[in-house]
């Protein structure tokens, strides 16, 4: 493919010299006339392992060369790739001047290429929020190419890509994610990276756009555990490497999928318990972990966020349906479900709560303790039946999958069902007062 690769940073040139070497005819664009000049000259205007070689090698094979204007680079491209900076603005958000500024001249320069030219794809690699496509750069390319009938789909790719290990990170890359809504821009997309082992996962575009923040929200958060960890651990003269490199062998709930879906608040009878421990430790060898610290009042904001939505509501009578903290579990110990039922009757709501396995006459033990404890109407509000609690509910705060639920929702379904665990199915889903607690 013919290729235009706006901007000549690390992740421009990586790209502009990786497609060049795999097969494509690559034209850069740069507005700094130094890097241009570089690219020309077969040297990297970027330090990359590795990748001096693969810029010497394409323009050697003339696969590969930069301009300074975006028409020289758009001459017979059927692809656009957005590679420029999107930095830190003075309040914080992303300064989207930049990857504005390359969708415009893209568009203007499609505009002069006029009809004959075909269709266009524009690819977004730089990382910019969630609905600027739709919001920013669609509108813009639309105001530019109104009436002219040339046809520019916009696409967004997501880089994810290190300094120091960009080229390996490009070749082995384990996602590879297109967002777009456009046949034709996945298509593009395709063929583009076809020489990739990793097939191209296929999103919308505001998923694609959402992701790369995520990965690095994660990496991020991952550095600061490992480092507040390393913080209190030292204090207790306990070696922290030794720790997070057991805790790292675990693949089945530690380094893997669980606990990673959007949902409601976590309790039981452990992690409450343990982190408050930690937190505790911390506080007496005058240690500060804010991380840990913001993990408990972040999961008290889950329950609030639910109690201001029913707040919010018309409705008064309530139903919930799972009380305990997990399911196929009875236990009531810390289950925020039992918060979230404690604070909506406290607020005056009529709340009917139903769960498959917990019986309060056969609660033993802590369990029992504590719901007579924290919970001591439970009796009244809780109901045999599903069917029993929905009867004349204005809302209905959904955890439990159990089968009695999912056919007792099916059967009378209240006007909102609100679903904290997101877990019920597509039946349930495509009701039409179904809303997800955090999707």
């Amino acid at each position: 493919m013919k290729v235009a690769v706006f901007g000549l940073g690390y992740v421009g040139t990586v790209t502009a010299a990786v497609l060049a070497t795999n097969g494509h005819q690559v034209r850069a664009v740069d507005v700094d006339g130094a890097k241009v000049e570089m690219i020309n000259s077969g040297t990297s205007p970027v330090v990359e392992p590795g990748l001096g070689e693969l810029v010497a090698a394409s323009i050697a094979a003339g696969a590969l060369s930069a301009s300074g204007e975006a028409r020289t680079a758009l001459e017979g491209a059927e692809l656009s790739l957005i590679c420029v900076g999107t930095p830190s603005a003075p309040t914080g958000g992303a300064d989207l001047q930049f990857v504005l500024r390359a969708v415009t001249d893209i568009a203007q320069a499609l505009k002069e290429r006029g009809r004959g030219a075909g269709f266009h794809a524009v690819i977004v690699r730089s990382t910019v929020p969630p609905g600027t496509t739709h919001r920013v750069l669609e509108p813009a390319v639309s105001a530019i190419l109104e009436g002219t009938g040339v046809a520019v789909g916009i696409g967004m790719c997501p880089e994810f890509l290190r300094e120091g290990s960009a080229i390996s990170d490009f070749y082995s890359s384990s996602l590879i994610v297109v967002g777009s809504g456009d046949a034709r821009v996945i298509e593009s997309s395709q063929r583009l990276l076809g020489f990739l082992e990793e097939p191209v996962r296929v999103a919308s575009t505001s998923v694609a756009e959402a992701l790369k923040y995520a990965c690095n929200a994660f990496h991020a958060t991952k550095v600061s555990f490992a480092n507040e960890l390393g913080r209190l651990f030292r204090s207790l003269e306990v070696d922290a490497r030794e720790v997070m490199d057991l805790l790292c062998v675990d693949t089945k709930l530690n380094l893997s999928a669980q606990y990673l879906s959007p949902g409601f608040a976590f309790g039981g009878s452990c992690l409450p318990k343990d982190l408050r421990t930690l937190l505790y430790l911390a506080r007496v060898n005058f240690l500060d972990l804010p991380l840990l610290s913001g993990t408990l009042a972040s999961n008290a904001l889950s329950v609030r966020d639910v109690v201001d939505r029913v707040v919010a509501s018309d409705g008064r009578s309530v139903a919930i349906l799972g009380l305990s903290f997990k399911a196929h579990s009875d236990d009531l110990r810390e289950s925020p479900y039992v918060d979230l039922a404690e604070t909506l009757i406290g607020k005056g709501f009529d709340v009917r709560i139903y769960d498959p396995v917990v019986d309060p006459e056969h609660l033993v033990g802590a369990n029992r303790d504590f719901v007579r404890s924290r919970l001591p109407h439970l009796r009244g509000a809780l109901t045999p039946d599903p069917s029993v609690a929905l009867k004349g509910a204005d809302l209905a705060l959904v955890s439990s999958s159990h089968p009695a639920v999912i056919a007792a929702l099916s059967l009378a379904p209240p006007p909102t069902v609100v679903d904290l665990g997101g877990g019920l199915g597509p039946a349930i889903e495509a009701l039409p007062g179904y809303h997800g607690v955090a999707w």
